[in-house]
């Protein structure tokens, strides 16, 4: 007879980076009125304010160490950040790959040392898919309708 190890899975939050945003009101396609507008951290409906890759700033989680870098992207490249809204994102320490949990952590080759705000308010939640390993693609919370 074999005992099994149970595992206490803590609720450690890993300060993951920031992004500017373009936030959008609840699409009427998804049928959730308890959402208001949508903060999804995937860019489907959320859109990121720049296709920030090429540019090689960013941390090993695809986000920002801090807003300064932000707007150095921005002005290095005349990127308009109005009507974007900053977000400082952390993310839990084990991710779930369909079948069972494992570490999450950066990329390792890419620099990550995040600038934890002096304040955050919790605005919301998200669920992202990260396959390739090379920022959020999709958030079925808004992307599949599952705040439904």
């Amino acid at each position: 007879m074999q005992a099994e190890a149970k595992h206490e899975r803590s609720a450690n939050m890993t300060p993951a980076g920031y992004m500017a945003k373009r936030v959008h009101t609840r699409p009427d396609w998804l049928k959730a009125p308890q959402v208001v507008d949508i903060y999804s951290v995937s860019s489907c409906s959320s859109e990121d304010f720049a296709d920030y890759v090429s540019y090689w700033k960013h941390n090993g989680f695809w986000l920002f160490d801090s807003p300064e870098i932000i707007k150095s992207v921005a002005k290095e490249n005349s990127i308009q950040l109005e009507g974007t809204s900053l977000f400082y994102y952390e993310v839990h320490e084990m991710e779930f790959d369909g079948e069972s949990w494992h570490p999450y952590a950066p990329e390792a080759s890419i620099s990550t040392n995040v600038v934890s705000p002096s304040r955050k308010h919790m605005e919301g939640f998200d669920v992202v898919t990260f396959y390739a390993r090379s920022s959020a693609e999709c958030s079925p919370l808004s992307c599949n309708s599952m705040a439904e």
